[in-house]
């Protein structure tokens, strides 16, 4: 897609107040982009705080395979436009088949990321105040996340350390089961009733801490008594409506269990909660806008926002032993969209390479800007004012992660 401003360079930085020597302050907005996007929707990205709740940043887990080649984890996150970034890594890829093991994948997984993030010039914020200081200053910041609670190992102890290191953000489930199971995955047969005990005591644990909740991958028996439980609103990071299902019979058919009815979408919204819309189902910005669009229908603005499950940096996939672990079925070659790849590694660009829509600022097929920018001109396309723009792309999640930090640091 390519923009066609009505405004002048020079009348566009007029607007956003940075004009002559300020210019140099824009931050995200790189030079590039002024020429290329509309000044409304440049005006917009630059006045939101944009944040992908769901963003896979690939760094190695095993010890034998750190350290990973260096990452420009800054550099996409500025051509995005994104201010942020909820940046998580998933442990059961591959399977699991000793005591301990998913911890130590943790532990080397937090440590290849703050090596990455010492390398970029960047932090995570910890809290609210951090993420709007970071905007203030237009410095990319990331949240921390973990998809799947496996490095628990039925060890409650083991969320104050992740705290510790900046863990704020935790998604309870993801395709295979723990050792310690936590609730029934809504991809796997229910098994477990729904929450555990275990589970449960993760939720507690999450809120004294201050912890973000992330129901994504919970079953919705597991999902409706976390949110009975919680004492903070929570969110559902990935996830559309199964009224939205695309073009694609493929991504249709892996995504449709993924997917949540109106009135699961509905009791998120009662609970104060927030869901994260994917980009998987659409072709195009337009129709992203659009799926968007179908569930503010249904919940409102206020519970709405951006989950992509893409990555912003290259793709890393370790060689072999995929499967699951000896607690579920975990994810298969082929399973999810960011699971391992389909097959044995093909001659064609190598292991790694990126697939249209995997990463973020290559979401859709001939793509000319950057993720967020595409997205905001897609919601003006879609009817969506500045405002509602404002909280759809990260306002409505500030909310949320405020109420679960507080103002602890």
């Amino acid at each position: 897609m390519t923009y066609k401003p009505t405004w002048s360079r020079r009348e566009f930085l007029t607007t956003l107040g940075i004009a002559g020597a300020g210019a140099a302050l824009i931050g995200p907005l790189a030079a590039w982009t002024i020429d290329d996007i509309d000044p409304r929707v440049a005006a917009i990205v630059a006045g939101t705080i944009g944040i992908d709740t769901h963003n896979h940043i690939d760094v190695p887990l095993n010890t034998n395979e750190l350290p990973r080649p260096d990452i420009d984890l800054a550099g996409e996150m500025k051509k995005s436009g994104l201010s942020a970034i909820c940046m998580t890594f998933a442990l059961d890829y591959q399977r699991m088949q000793n005591p301990g093991e998913a911890y130590e994948r943790f532990k080397n997984g937090l440590t290849a990321m703050d090596q990455q993030l010492a390398r970029n010039g960047m932090k995570r914020s910890l809290n609210l105040n951090d993420l709007r200081s970071a905007h203030q200053n237009r410095r990319p910041t990331v949240i921390q996340s973990i998809e799947g609670s496996h490095f628990l190992e039925g060890k409650l102890e083991r969320l104050s350390e992740s705290y510790e290191r900046g863990l704020r953000h935790l998604t309870l489930l993801h395709d295979s089961d723990a050792s310690v199971p936590l609730g029934d995955v809504y991809t796997n047969p229910p098994r477990l009733g729904g929450l555990t005990a275990f589970g449960a005591d993760v939720i507690k644990e999450c809120n004294r801490l201050g912890i973000l909740v992330d129901l994504a991958h919970c079953s919705n028996d597991t999902a409706i008594a976390a949110m009975k439980l919680a004492a903070h609103p929570i969110i559902i990071s990935h996830t559309g409506l199964d009224t939205q299902l695309g073009s694609n019979e493929f991504m249709a058919k892996m995504m449709r269990p993924r997917l949540i009815s109106k009135e699961q979408a509905k009791i998120v919204a009662d609970s104060g909660g927030v869901i994260g819309v994917w980009t998987h189902l659409a072709d195009t910005p337009l129709e992203y806008a659009q799926n968007i669009r179908a569930l503010v229908d249904v919940v409102g603005v206020d519970h709405v926002c951006i989950g992509t499950d893409t990555k912003l940096t290259p793709p890393y996939r370790p060689q072999g032993n995929f499967g699951p672990p000896p607690g579920g079925p975990g994810p298969k070659p082929g399973d999810g969209p960011n699971g391992p790849p389909p097959g044995p590694p093909k001659d064609n660009g190598g292991p790694n390479k990126a697939r249209v829509g995997e990463r973020t600022n290559e979401s859709w097929a001939d793509q000319k800007v950057g993720f967020y920018y595409a997205v905001v001109d897609g919601l003006l396309k879609t009817g969506f004012t500045a405002d509602e723009i404002g909280k759809i792309g990260g306002g409505n999640f500030c909310r949320v992660l405020g109420e679960a930090t507080g103002g602890k640091g």
